[in-house]
């Protein structure tokens, strides 16, 4: 239909337009603030709780070049400490947070309780810390420098690297009671699938988490039970691959020492790799917990992901891992004025 061009149907016309420019405006200016907010949401999520990357970028920006040489130093003279580095971080966060808490000295600090009495690396902390302290006093927690530290140990054995989101604050309490929620290394599945979820960690989390055991030793007093007398029956676990029965059985004698060490992830036991997901899938796992991995139908399809199974969507266990560690490393942050920044890790100032 024609509309006469008057001047009041001119106004109407010019009218429309100009509310439809609004609206175009309105809802452009609607888009970009949820961009906005969904960028600030991810960077939140990436950064963590109170944590960021950079953190020291100003107040002590050579924080990772002293870290990582002083964990270079102590790999370097001693493959096997990377995995007791790892293992520090690992222990810490689950206990109190990632709050350096570990770390402290003491006759019922966390040191002192059985999961954590084989845990090495310590001195490469000192070390670290030791440095930092001469160069930017009372400014870098010795938290940070256990995240860092991690990270580097992993690198140091063929993992890759992951930026390390810092910023946490060293706590003030560390009590050996407070362990009893360790993983441990005979929890079975639906018990270790809580205790990372109360961590805010899933189940992949979990089945990626786990294999850090790609380097590392166990004590034969953690998995010999599995060799002899599983459950009490004079048999042992039908998990393990009746091949590698006797190659366990040799370095760990019914009734034998339980300190001998020996190897998570039989033939690459320095090598950060995926081959400890491997091992399970031939029933060659060592601890109970993880060999569970594979015989439990919640957790077998993730270890099957990183072993590239066909028909299921594939995993790369070098870039999961660092994710997951980054969201570990957030666990119960200690940041702004919570806690402290110690002069040394061992003790509180």
């Amino acid at each position: 239909m024609h509309i006469p061009c008057t001047k009041e149907s001119s106004n109407i016309l010019t009218y429309s337009i100009l509310c439809s420019n609004i609206m175009k405006i309105s809802f452009f200016n609607i888009m970009v603030t949820l961009m906005c907010l969904l960028l600030a949401t991810l960077t939140t999520m990436a950064q963590g709780q109170g944590t960021r990357v950079g953190f020291y970028r100003t107040t002590c920006p050579r924080v990772e070049s002293i870290v990582q040489s002083a964990v270079q130093s102590a790999v370097r003279a001693d493959r096997t400490i990377a995995a007791g580095i790892l293992r520090i971080h690992f222990h810490d966060c689950f206990v109190n947070g990632c709050d350096g808490s570990i770390l402290l000295d003491g006759s019922s600090s966390e040191k002192t309780a059985p999961p954590n009495v084989p845990l090495r690396g310590y001195e490469a902390i000192d070390a670290a810390k030791s440095q930092l302290e001469a160069v930017c006093p009372g400014v870098v927690s010795c938290a940070d420098i256990v995240a860092l530290a991690a990270r580097d140990a992993v690198v140091q054995v063929g993992g890759i690297s992951w930026q390390v989101p810092l910023g946490r604050r060293d706590g003030l309490v560390s009590q050996a009671s407070n362990t009893v929620n360790l993983p441990g290394f005979n929890d079975p599945i639906n018990v270790q699938i809580r205790k990372f979820a109360d961590k805010g960690l899933n189940t992949q989390d979990l089945v990626t988490l786990v294999g850090a055991h790609t380097i590392g030793t166990g004590g034969c007093v953690v998995f010999s039970y599995r060799l002899y007398n599983f459950n009490n029956t004079n048999q042992p676990d039908p998990d393990i691959n009746p091949a590698f029965l006797p190659q366990l059985r040799a370095l760990c004698p019914n009734g034998g020492d339980g300190s001998t060490r020996v190897g998570l992830d039989t033939g690459s036991v320095t090598s950060f790799d995926n081959s400890f997901y491997a091992n399970l899938r031939n029933g060659r796992g060592v601890l109970e917990s993880d060999a569970k991995l594979w015989s439990d139908g919640t957790t077998r399809p993730i270890v099957q992901r990183f072993l590239g199974v066909r028909g299921l969507l594939g995993l790369t266990f070098n870039v999961e891992f660092g994710r997951s560690m980054v969201k570990m490393g957030n666990i119960e942050v200690k940041t702004g004025s919570q806690g402290e920044i110690r002069r040394v890790c061992r003790s509180t100032n």
